[in-house]
């Protein structure tokens, strides 16, 4: 019998690559989407046009598209009838949004996350909650040392025993550890198969990254159109970035071995890189040289954070598309859909 997933932000960066993955699987796929535009305005590209580009693409792949809010929990249940599997990566993920409207933050990043757990207990089903590094606060700022092109930090990866919620927090620290805290509670109170995923610099084609989210989207989209980049700091912050790709196998890795608990999903030490490193890369990738703009670096911003992955790979996770290869298909999709972008008529 064929199995059902309806993933939650189907139609975001991250949930349309989850919709490809489980439907090139043979999965029955529901893409369940509010298809704002908040983030998209905020970029500069032709909203219109990259808001849609993930409907039609999953559209075409036969993956089911409904448009709803995972606010309204009577909408999220009748949609759900049959699935054997809910993914969760609608999500309100900029913390310079969660400043300026912390009630769209709270609402969607904690009633939203608190909807689809009560569909998975009536359903009886497995869940993973797509989470963040943000969840750890930003006191690792404290203990680093500063590279030339990053920081540095000895050991070089952090485990899920990192301690959570340290440092100058904003709402979204707040949104996205409540989230977490529920999702263990309905493990733990009604027996779900429930996990929470902490992704940390996530990038890939049919991402429309800009400065709120999606960095190294914003710095592979302002190269390839010749437009100025910006950086807010020194440019040496430093993550384990990983492929979307790679990460839609973590939740179908998971689905075959759900054990619950709260995983880092990254590239680990393998996939380190800076800005400064990634513009770099880019800049490689085009044969040209960019204009890099410095600013102050803005309040609550974490410098450095590469993940353990030691918990994830128990359950099958093993990421495999190194940044080199992963930036040259992001800038290849980039210059195959130049026309979406719509900006200034390049």
């Amino acid at each position: 019998m064929t199995k059902r997933v309806l993933v939650t932000g189907g139609c975001g960066f991250l949930g349309s690559h989850v919709c490809e993955l489980f439907r090139k699987e043979g999965w029955d796929v529901i893409s369940f989407d509010s298809m704002t535009k908040y983030e998209l305005k905020r970029t500069g590209y032709g909203t219109e046009a990259t808001r849609d580009y993930n409907w039609d693409y999953l559209k075409g792949l036969g993956v089911t598209m409904v448009k709803g809010d995972i606010r309204n929990l009577e909408h999220l249940t009748d949609r759900t009838e049959g699935c054997d599997y809910l993914i969760h990566t609608a999500a309100q993920p900029a913390m310079t949004i969660s400043w300026e409207d912390p009630e769209l933050d709270f609402s969607t990043n904690v009633l939203g996350t608190f909807n689809v757990l009560e569909v998975a207990r009536k359903r009886k089903i497995p869940v993973v909650n797509t989470s963040s590094i943000h969840v750890y606060g930003n006191s690792i700022n404290d203990s680093l040392k500063e590279g030339k092109t990053s920081y540095e930090r000895d050991p070089i990866e952090i485990p899920e025993t990192q301690p959570t919620m340290v440092g100058q927090l904003s709402p979204l620290h707040a949104s996205k550890m409540s989230a977490e805290h529920y999702v263990r509670s309905y493990t733990d109170m009604y027996g779900i198969k429930g996990a929470s995923f902490r992704f940390t610099g996530i990038y890939g084609e049919r991402q429309f990254g800009g400065e709120d989210h999606g960095w190294v989207a914003n710095f592979a989209i302002r190269s390839y159109f010749g437009l100025p980049l910006r950086i807010f700091g020194t440019g040496k912050q430093t993550r384990d970035i990983i492929h979307a790709a790679d990460g839609a196998q973590a939740y179908l890795a998971y689905f075959k071995n759900p054990i619950p608990g709260v995983y880092n999903i990254g590239g680990s030490k393998e996939h380190k890189i800076s800005l400064l490193e990634c513009i770099e890369l880019i800049g490689e990738i085009l044969g040209k040289k960019q204009e890099v703009l410095f600013e102050v670096e803005r309040p609550g911003d974490m410098r450095y954070f590469i993940c353990d992955i030691k918990e994830a790979r128990k359950f099958g996770f093993a990421p495999s598309i190194k940044p080199k290869e992963g930036v040259t298909r992001l800038l290849k999709w980039i210059e195959a859909n130049k026309d979406v972008f719509n900006i200034d008529g390049k």
